[in-house]
This record gives C-alpha cells, sequence and structure tokens, in this order.
C-alpha cells in the first residue's frame, strides 16, 4: 500500500510519480481496484439526518420545561387537575412552536456528498475512460478541459493554458493560473498554482493531473473532518433563558418557603393546611406561559427578519444577533459582488471614460463626453469579439457566467457600448499564461485583424505604434506617448484597478508572429462592492459593532476593497495574511487579531482561529461567508451567516442564518431585529413575572395576618395563563421604536431580569400588591367569595394596565403612542370583555366563585388598578428628568 505524500504541492514531478506509484499513462484496472479497498471510496461520510424524534425530543431539554413539568407533577399530587392539563398544554404548545422552527435544519458535513463530481474522464491502462468519481484512487490520471469540475485533489504534471475558478473554496476571485511546476513548502492554499481542488472547476484549458487525495483526505474531506468535530454549543439565548429559569424557581421557591415559615411558625397554622397553601403558592409563582410566550417573540423576530431577506435556520439565534459585537466577512461575494465590471476605459488619444452598471447586468452606458472616436469604436470591437464567454439571466434574476469571468467583463463593455460580436471569426485562441494574453482573429471588409487582450506590461512589450482618436497610426517608441501611456498605467494600478491593455494587428496570413502590434487602450476593472454595504459597514461602527475582513484574496485587493467600504479605518488599515500570523505566537497573534480589521489569503483552519481567539476576548462573533472554505468558521462562530444566492450548500448549512439577497446590509437589519427580540423578550418576561410576585406577596402579606388565602389556585391560573396570556402574545409583537442600533451591543452576560429593571418590578408589584390586600381586607366581612372577587379584579386589570408599562422600559408610553401596536388594543379588549362575562355570567361565577358585584364597585376598582400606570409614569418621567440634568451639568 502506497503512503500519501504530505506535501504534493512542493514535490517535483519525478518524486511525486514514485511515492504515488503511478506514470503519466494511468493506473491499471486492477490496481486501481486494490486500490479502492486500501483508500475507499472518494466521497465523504454521510452521517444521515436527525430523526425527527430527535428534534422534538430537544424542544424539552431545557431548564424551565423541567420546572414547568414539577408544577405539574405538585399539581397532580395536590389534586389540582385543571392546573395540570393546562401547565401540560402550555409544554406541548411550546415544544410545536420549536419543532417548527427546526424541521428544515439539514446537518452540514451531509451536504457536502451532494459537491461530489458524479462522473469523471480518467486514464486507465493507458486508455481515456470516463467512470463514476467515487471510484478515484491516489495515482489515477484525471484529464479536465474546460468547464469541467474537478473530482478530487489532483497535482497538475502536464497543461494547456490551464485556470481553475477556485472561489469557493480560497475565496480567490479571479481565475487562478496552473502550472506543473513545484512551489514553496509554505505556500498558502491559493497559491499553490500547480493543484486541483475537488469541487472548483477549470474555467480555461486543459490539464491532466494525479490524483493526490480522494474521500476526506481532500480539501474539502478535511472541512468536512473540521465541521464534524466542532460541537454544538447553547446559543446566546439557551443560556439566558436557562438563568431566567434559575431566577423563577429561586423566587418560586424561596417565596413558598417564606410563606410557610410565616403561615406555620408565625401564625401557627395547621401542618396539612400550610403546605396545602405553600405548594399552591409555590405553584402561582410560576409563569406558565412564559416558555411558550419566548417561542412566540422569536418565531415573531424570525419572521420579521424573513421579510428584509434574512433566513433564521436556528431558531433561538434570532435573539442572539441583539449581541453580536464582532462580524467576521468574507470579501468575494460577500462585501463584493463575484463579479468583474469594468468601470472605465481609456482609448489612446482620448480621456478616461467612465462606465456605469454593475456585475454582469449590461444595464448601464459608456459616458462619452462627446462623439465616439475612432479609438473608442475600435476598443470596443475588440472588446466584442476577443472573448470566449456567454452570461445569460436566469428566471430568479441571477446571472450565468460560461467561460472566464474576466472575458465576460469584455462581454458585458461591448454591450453596453451596443457592439455585437458580428464580424467572421477566423481564429481564436484561449488566455496563455506564458504569453499572458489572448487573441481572436476575425475578418472585416476583407482584411484579417487579430484582437488582443491581455497583461499591459505582455502587451505593451509587443506594441510598435499606437492608434489615435482620429484613426491615424503613430509611432510609440521615443515618444510622449509612450510616458502618457505608463503614467495612465501607474495611477489606475493605485486605484486598485485591474488594468487590462487592448491592441491589434492587421495580417496578411493567420501563422504571422504576434509583434509590431498597435496599440489600442485599457480597460480597468474591479470586483465592484455591493449597493449599499458602505452604509452597512457605517451602521454598524454606530452600534458599536467591529467589522472585520477575513478573505483568501491578495492583501492588497483586500485593502483596496476594506478601505472602500470602511471597514480599515485611519488608522486600523494594517494588513496580516496567514502565513504571517503562522508565525506568530499566541500572545502576538491575539494581539493581532485585536489590533486588525484586514486578513488576507486566509485558509479555513486560520479563519477558524481568529473566530475561536475573538471568543476568547468576549465577543459574540457573527462569521459571514460563501465558500466552502468558509464552512468550519461559520459552524464555530456564535452566528454563522451564509450568502443564499452565491453561497454553497456547505455554507448554507453550516450556518445558523442565510441572507436570501446576498446583501451584507441585511445584516444589519438582521442585527436590529435581534435587539428588538431581546427586548421584547425582557417586556414580556418582565410582564409576567410582576404579576407572579404581586400573587406571592399578596398570599405571603394576608397568610401571615391569618386571613384565609386571597385567590384558589384556579384564580391565580387563569390570571397567569389567561389575563397575562393575551396581553403578553401582544408585548410579543412589539416593533422597534427606533433608537436600537443608537446603542452598544447588548452583553452577552446580561440577563433578561437585571437590577436595571429592579425598580420596576419593586414600584409596580408593590402597588399591585397594596392594593390587593386592601381590597381583600375590606370586602372580607362580606365573605370570602367577595373578597376573592375584588381581589381577583385588582390584579387582573392592575396587570392590564401594566402592559402600557411594559410597551418601554425607559419611556414614557405617550412617546410612542397608546395605539401604535394594536395587537395591544386587540389584547386588552379581548381580556376586559372576558373579565367581566366570568365575574357577572352565573355559570362562570360559579364556577370560579366568584360573587357579582356592583357596577360602580367594579369602576372604582378598575380605576384604582389604573394607578400602576400613572405612577410608573411619574418614575420614568423622574428617573429621565434627572438623567436629562446630570447630562446638562457635564
Amino acid at each position: 500500500m502506497i503512503k500519501l505524500p504530505q506535501h504534493p504541492h512542493h514535490c517535483e514531478l519525478q518524486t511525486l510519480k514514485t511515492q504515488l506509484g503511478t506514470s503519466e499513462t494511468g493506473l491499471s484496472d486492477q490496481e486501481a481496484t486494490n486500490r479502492v479497498k486500501d483508500f475507499g471510496l472518494n466521497e465523504i461520510p454521510d452521517p444521515g439526518k436527525r430523526p425527527l424524534w430527535k428534534i422534538a425530543l430537544k424542544q424539552f431539554n431545557n431548564l424551565m420545561v423541567y420546572i414547568l413539568f414539577a408544577a405539574a407533577f405538585i399539581s397532580y399530587l395536590t389534586g389540582h387537575l385543571v392546573d395540570v392539563y393546562v401547565i401540560l398544554g402550555i409544554i406541548l404548545i411550546n415544544a410545536i412552536i420549536g419543532f417548527i422552527q427546526e424541521y428544515k435544519a439539514e446537518d452540514a458535513v451531509a451536504s457536502l456528498k451532494n459537491m461530489l463530481v458524479p462522473k469523471c474522464k480518467v486514464i486507465r491502462d493507458g486508455n481515456l475512460k470516463t467512470i463514476d468519481s467515487k471510484m478515484l484512487v491516489p495515482g489515477d490520471v484525471i484529464v479536465v478541459e474546460e468547464g469541467d469540475l474537478i473530482p478530487a485533489d489532483a497535482r497538475v504534471f502536464l497543461e494547456k493554458n490551464a485556470r481553475a475558478t477556485e472561489a469557493s473554496l480560497t475565496g480567490e476571485a479571479v481565475p487562478v493560473e496552473k502550472k506543473a511546476k513545484a512551489v514553496a513548502l509554505e505556500s498558502p492554499l491559493a497559491e499553490r498554482s500547480n493543484m486541483l481542488w475537488k469541487s472548483t472547476f477549470l474555467a480555461s484549458g486543459s490539464a491532466r493531473a494525479w490524483v493526490t487525495g480522494t474521500g476526506l483526505k481532500t480539501q474539502i474531506g478535511e472541512i468536512a473532518s473540521t465541521l464534524s468535530g466542532i460541537k454544538p454549543q447553547k446559543t446566546n439565548f439557551q443560556r439566558k433563558t436557562d438563568k431566567l429559569a434559575k431566577q423563577m424557581a429561586f423566587i418560586a421557591i424561596g417565596s413558598a418557603l417564606i410563606l410557610f415559615v410565616a403561615a406555620y411558625f408565625v401564625r401557627g397554622g395547621e401542618l396539612s393546611e400550610v403546605l396545602l397553601i405553600s405548594i399552591a403558592a409555590l405553584v402561582s409563582a410560576i409563569p406558565e406561559g412564559l416558555p411558550a410566550v419566548l417561542s412566540i417573540v422569536l418565531a415573531i423576530g424570525s419572521y420579521r427578519m424573513s421579510t428584509k431577506n434574512a433566513i433564521i435556520r436556528e431558531f433561538t439565534a434570532t435573539e442572539s444577533l441583539g449581541s453580536v459585537s464582532t462580524i467576521v466577512t468574507d470579501k468575494t461575494g460577500t462585501l463584493t459582488q463575484n463579479t468583474m465590471t469594468i468601470r472605465k476605459i481609456w482609448p489612446f488619444g482620448y480621456d478616461e471614460i467612465p462606465v456605469t452598471g454593475e456585475g454582469w447586468d449590461s444595464v448601464g452606458k459608456i459616458q462619452l463626453k462627446d462623439e465616439a472616436s475612432y479609438s473608442v469604436n475600435q476598443l470596443l470591437e475588440i472588446a466584442a469579439h476577443c472573448h470566449q464567454t456567454s452570461v445569460t439571466k436566469k428566471p430568479n434574476g441571477a446571472f450565468q457566467v460560461t467561460g472566464d469571468p474576466t472575458e465576460a467583463a469584455f462581454l458585458v463593455l461591448a454591450n453596453k457600448g451596443k457592439r455585437k460580436k458580428d464580424l467572421q471569426v477566423v481564429e481564436d485562441n484561449a488566455f496563455s499564461s506564458e504569453l499572458k494574453y489572448r487573441t481572436t482573429t476575425v475578418e472585416k471588409s476583407g482584411r484579417l485583424l487579430r484582437f488582443f487582450i491581455g497583461a499591459p506590461e505582455a502587451i505593451l512589450a509587443r506594441c510598435t505604434h499606437c492608434l489615435e482618436s482620429d484613426g491615424a497610426i503613430g509611432m510609440m517608441e521615443g515618444t510622449d506617448k509612450e510616458g502618457e501611456i505608463k503614467a495612465k498605467l501607474t495611477s489606475w494600478s493605485k486605484e486598485s484597478l485591474r488594468v487590462l491593455a487592448m491592441a491589434y494587428k492587421e495580417l496578411e496570413k493567420t501563422d504571422e508572429l504576434d509583434d509590431a502590434l498597435i496599440f489600442v487602450g485599457f480597460a480597468g476593472m474591479i470586483d465592484p462592492p455591493r449597493p449599499g454595504v458602505k452604509e452597512a459597514v457605517e451602521a454598524c461602527h454606530r452600534a458599536g459593532i467591529r467589522v472585520i475582513m477575513a478573505t483568501g484574496d491578495h492583501a492588497d485587493t483586500a485593502l483596496a476593497i476594506a478601505r472602500k467600504v470602511g471597514i480599515a479605518l485611519p488608522g486600523r488599515d494594517v494588513v496580516y495574511t496567514d502565513s504571517q500570523l503562522q508565525q506568530m505566537g499566541p500572545m502576538e497573534f491575539s494581539n493581532a487579531v485585536i489590533e486588525a480589521d484586514v486578513f488576507s489569503r486566509l485558509t479555513p483552519l486560520m479563519k477558524l482561529k481568529i473566530a475561536e481567539a475573538l471568543q476568547e476576548h468576549g465577543h459574540l462573533v457573527a462569521m459571514t461567508g460563501d465558500g466552502v472554505n468558509d464552512a468550519p468558521a461559520l459552524k464555530q462562530a456564535n452566528i454563522g451567516v451564509s450568502m443564499g444566492i452565491m453561497g454553497t450548500d456547505v455554507a448554507r448549512d453550516a450556518s445558523m442564518m442565510v441572507l436570501a439577497d446576498d446583501n451584507f446590509a441585511t445584516i444589519v437589519h438582521a442585527i436590529e431585529q435581534g435587539r428588538i427580540v431581546f427586548n421584547n423578550a425582557r417586556r414580556t418576561s418582565f410582564f409576567l413575572v410582576t404579576t407572579n410576585f404581586a400573587e406571592i406577596l399578596t398570599l405571603i402579606i394576608t397568610v401571615s395576618m391569618g386571613y384565609p388565602i386571597p385567590l384558589t389556585a384556579t384564580q391565580i391560573l387563569w390570571i397567569n395563563l389567561v389575563t397575562d396570556g393575551f396581553c403578553d402574545k401582544a408585548l410579543a409583537a412589539e416593533k422597534g421604536h427606533g433608537d436600537e442600533l443608537d446603542a452598544k451591543p447588548i452583553r452577552p452576560s446580561e440577563n433578561i431580569l437585571n437590577s436595571e429593571i429592579l425598580p420596576f418590578l419593586i414600584i409596580n408589584a408593590s402597588y399591585m400588591t397594596a392594593l390587593a390586600v386592601t381590597a381583600y381586607t375590606h370586602y372580607l366581612p362580606m365573605g370570602v367569595e367577595k373578597a376573592r372577587t375584588v381581589t381577583f379584579i385588582v390584579l387582573a386589570f392592575c396587570q392590564l394596565f401594566n402592559v402600557f408599562n411594559m410597551r418601554n422600559l425607559r419611556g414614557s408610553i405617550f412617546e410612542i403612542g397608546f395605539f401604535s401596536n394594536k395587537w395591544i388594543n386587540y389584547a386588552l379588549i379581548v381580556s376586559v370583555v372576558i373579565q367581566v362575562l366570568i365575574i357577572e355570567v352565573p355559570l362562570f361565577a360559579q364556577l370560579f366563585n366568584f360573587q357579582p358585584i356592583k357596577a360602580t364597585e367594579f369602576l372604582f376598582w378598575v380605576a384604582m388598578s389604573s394607578f400602576v400606570l400613572w405612577i410608573a409614569e411619574l418614575y420614568k418621567r423622574l428617573v429621565m428628568q434627572r438623567k436629562t440634568n446630570r447630562l446638562g451639568v457635564n
């Protein structure tokens, strides 16, 4: 059995051939069969999808649900069967919501199988054959031509003008020239020009290569192994709800113990009676509807994000977006359009000409100041003919490019100039990596013309003349024209434009040498930033979010784009490459991650290490990307964000969020919604806790005073699930108030319930408790049922008025408007009608042990309950005024 070479890109061809036990004529069928037994099939092992029962079981695996199950069990032991059914129903509803959200989630590693090339061309026994790619083995000779997907990692030993498009793996936007010559051992992935990588494709030319890795031993296979080794962690929201559940459990158990001590040791009640009262208090202190309403908050946030083209794959990631403090983004296809767009042309003897329009869409124009000159027309004619590409628009609006993207840019340029490929093509030669240009020979009016497009240094070295704007042909050498051309080239290069030269020659016959060319002009192109990206980056900075570019592209290109979109700010425009980072020690690496915002030529492993380093510094990281190379970092990040149009299946499946429009700006909208989701989770949680806290305080105080329990278990459950139930769902639909991105990111450690809102809890709950105890003791001489009726009215309506307080925990309800959330108003109307019905309709009144009261009494206690709103408004006004005065002094 042979051993796979560790560094095939660094080996000399003869050495590699010996190590692989192969030749230029390939393996025999028998040898290939034997090697399949040794190395296995050329495929990624399929771990299978999660069974539905595991997805369903996951919905019950959290602390809050455990507490509810305990409450249901206690209710069953004490004979409160209605409570049992209601609590179990709440648990089931919560599980159904979560199950639906996660049902479509797929395993990231499994999708790698879909990227395998089903068929490939191979030389076996000296003959060219087509076989299933899964049967490839190390040592096989594969044959790839223009447009072919590459079926395995392989070392090139023979090529003809071969260039491969590797953006999905390396992030390199421009096709890479392939040569057989060995490269340096430390060469990063994107610079191993003698290697072909599985699941990339050949953009032009042809090549023969020895297979050096199959299955998990390929670059994609290593990514699959890395993905499977990254264990899923709890999301930020799951950790917060676990903390909330512990807080609820602490409050419930603590309240029940206080009540037990007060009733048994202070009042000297019967042990059996005191135990029943304490257990009832324990159950009442748990907000049974909280898990369901939190799921609804997430579901509403997820839906709102989807309307803004952000598709949430991991349910609980919706809230975590609000805590994102760092976005690590790829460049190609994420910040840029992954297209080569010609931005300006310069026909010699004419001014620079801007070209409008973006990407592969031919909508745009060449902005001529006056009538087109002869040199302009000649340049456009060359652009129209000197390529072998096509650009087609798909039904979904995306563009399909066949051939070299650089050549496609000239096709789009010609379309904008209204030039068609209408001349007869006599000969066409693809781009030569040795010559560094491509040619097309055409027949025009009985003349043979050869058009040239290529690297400026290669074209200009062959040019002896230049075409003037009036059609005259002048000498270049020894004139100012040569200096003018070089100055223009230098100027455009400083603008980070990729410059290509265009020239032509009239032929007597097609086999003439490519010399004595006539220079026509330059075209400057760039992979342009996506529209709105710069504004999105600025919005991130205003919101306290750091944006980092981590790309596989060249350092100069990365820095140029980073400056254009505002990522590389003055004083922070340093760039680190993968090789530089690898040479750093742990402390130096950590400092580099903190001080730099641009990283280039990165391997998948280095992107993963950067994400881990940021997390170690306490950052909650969102990682964006579209290629296979991004998948490990997407999975490691707290929020993996992939592209829906340009992205690969692997990237999408490793992510928590998919951008349906591939627009970086969509992330900003999603973060804004994430902050709204957190605020709504806080509002609904606090709303429910306030009621439960007031209830338990009312129980403790009245029982300590020696009175009968002021509310039955059924009455408490009604307030918790029905009175609160309509309003908390309406609070879950609260929209943002427009200031979400004006604050710093929500700290990952910030709890849903924290000390900042403790004054609210004390003020609201104290007033509700005081009013309830007053009403209860006032009516108790008239009968416990009537006293409980009025106490129920007080607590229920206090909470209905309290919903207005919860809509804005810092500002006044008058600032956002009473009617800006229609669902709140609907919920209040329904709740009021139901409260009146259960008290006034005899059947319901008997079921709940209520007694009718006079209309005047009802209105009086409703009016008194409204003071929970006015007191809170006064508190907000005083606190806000104090903050305003403090700011004025400073």
